[in-house]
């Protein structure tokens, strides 16, 4: 199975740590993020991951050297000209991800006790173009359903904005979820993506490919989903480890 995590954010909310060195090489219970996230996802079966990188990416790469890639198929997808927000950093790895399976996206920031492989197999078991992880938990920005478990718009809560390609859109009518920051993807959304050109968001994305084809939640209600990307987060990250048996 093949993965790609998300690791050439800048991590601006976790300054001053990263103002030295990239988010993903911020210790987390005594160990990188991104060591977590590799761990994970070799632990759940996946032996060809994809990372991209950006600020002080060389880091990354000497890290990896020095863990041999963790006895995996490690490629790099390297953004250090330019960063290019999750969507555009999944079009820039096409070369190592288009192939006839899915793909799974894991931010690096993410923290969360999901069973990964049976999450993989859900989607593989689909029509889907993408099967996206969600719950309830606390989120001003809240991502949209139908009574299917379709995606069909974006909303944040505190600023009262709304995103949707969907005509007369009533955000009232829909089922409102938290995006858990992890994601699978079928290899056809590479051509959906031939006129979208360098830094977008991948939700962004969905939103646009929505009206054309089945992108649906995956709830995850039961499941810790924590986003280390903050100080305070990141506490609750490192409290969570010392407990959990992941």
């Amino acid at each position: 199975m093949k993965a790609m995590i998300l690791a050439a954010g800048l991590g601006s909310r976790l300054m001053p740590l990263t103002g030295n060195m990239p988010k993903a090489l911020v210790p987390v219970g005594g160990r990188p993020m991104l060591a977590h996230a590799v761990l994970r996802l070799k632990a759940s079966g996946f032996s060809h991951i994809v990372i991209n990188i950006h600020h002080l990416g060389q880091q990354i790469r000497d890290f990896l050297a020095a863990n041999n890639d963790f006895g995996l198929r490690i490629d790099v997808s390297d953004e250090s000209d330019y960063l290019l927000d999750t969507g555009g950093g999944i079009k820039r790895a096409a070369s190592f991800l288009h192939d006839r399976e899915p793909f799974l996206v894991y931010n690096v920031d993410i923290f969360s006790d999901i069973n990964l492989k049976a999450f993989y197999c859900a989607h593989n078991a689909s029509d889907t173009l993408a099967t996206l992880l969600v719950s309830r938990r606390p989120s001003s920005r809240r991502l949209l359903f139908d009574a299917a478990g379709r995606l069909c718009g974006w909303r944040n809560r505190d600023t009262g904005a709304v995103k949707s390609f969907y005509p007369e859109f009533d955000p009232s009518e829909y089922t409102e979820y938290a995006f858990g920051g992890i994601h699978v993807v079928s290899p056809s959304v590479f051509g959906l993506m031939e006129e979208w050109t360098g830094k977008f968001s991948i939700i962004d994305f969905y939103l646009s490919a929505a009206l054309g084809t089945a992108i649906r939640a995956f709830p995850a209600d039961g499941i810790e989903i924590i986003d280390a990307g903050s100080h305070d987060t990141l506490r609750d990250a490192e409290k969570w480890l010392e407990k959990a048996a992941i």
